[in-house]
């Protein structure tokens, strides 16, 4: 996945609707979190057990599957608003992880 051209990419896809001026990091933000409760909501009721095979169902599968991509597509976006490039944030915090939660 080459994170840059997404961003272009969403950049281009803003800009030729004029969207800009909404596209501030606290709406960003709020916009990302809403997707990932449109994401949660498909999973809201089912068991543990009905979790884990939800998404062989065709229907389900492209449903999620269309939650994420929001959910990437608004962090994509607020990253390239906020300057965070995120292949090194992502790195970053993976080498944190490994000196907070060591290996037993």
């Amino acid at each position: 996945m080459d994170i840059a051209a997404l961003q272009r990419e969403l950049r281009a896809f803003a800009a030729a609707r004029d969207w800009q001026p909404f596209h501030t990091p606290k709406n960003l933000a709020m916009a990302l979190m809403v997707e990932a409760a449109e994401l949660q909501e498909l999973f809201q009721w089912l068991t543990p057990e009905q979790s884990r095979t939800f998404t062989q169902d065709a229907t389900a599968h492209e449903r999620v599957g269309d939650e994420m991509a929001d959910v990437l597509l608004y962090l994509l976006q607020l990253a390239d608003y906020a300057g965070v490039d995120l292949e090194v944030a992502v790195r970053r915090k993976l080498a944190k992880n490994a000196v907070k939660h060591p290996v037993p």
